[in-house]
């Protein structure tokens, strides 16, 4: 059995007047935002790796000088600790430039978009197609969580 307040809330559902076409169009912005936070989240975990690199060559590198080859070591630490990944950056440089940058600018264009057709709200294109692909009235097809239900 339904009840009247399973369906999307009202930050979900589509403002009056505007169009499915309009609903698709502004869910396209959104999802290719959505590629941009992937990437950032990649460019967080290759920020991890090449710490992570740094810190097992520091240990191969004490290794390798107690096995006898501090020539090598040396030039090792020389060339490569403290190296920048890009032309004068370390990769909190990158990341935070690309966050003020690129990221920045694109978030900002994803939310004036929303904010100049959907009224701010997000995700309406995904809250209408999960009310046509949900079963409604059949446990785990909810519209939202129980407690917004009130």
């Amino acid at each position: 059995m339904t009840s009247p307040h399973d369906g999307p809330d009202e930050a979900h559902t589509v403002p009056d007047g505007v169009s499915d076409e309009l609903v698709a169009a502004v869910g396209g912005v959104t999802a290719a935002f959505e590629v941009i936070e992937h990437a950032r989240g990649m460019l967080y975990a290759f920020h991890r790796l090449v710490g992570r690199a740094d810190k097992e060559l520091a240990e191969a590198l004490d290794q390798l000088e107690a096995a006898g080859r501090p020539d090598l070591a040396d030039a090792l630490r020389t060339e490569i600790v403290g190296r920048n990944v890009l032309d004068g950056r370390w990769t909190f440089q990158v990341i935070e430039e690309f966050d003020s940058g690129y990221y920045a600018a694109f978030a900002d264009a994803e939310r004036s978009v929303r904010d100049a057709t959907m009224g701010g709200r997000r995700h309406v294109f995904e809250a209408q197609l999960k009310e046509r692909e949900r079963t409604p009235g059949r446990p785990g097809h909810e519209a939202r969580p129980a407690a917004t239900h009130e």
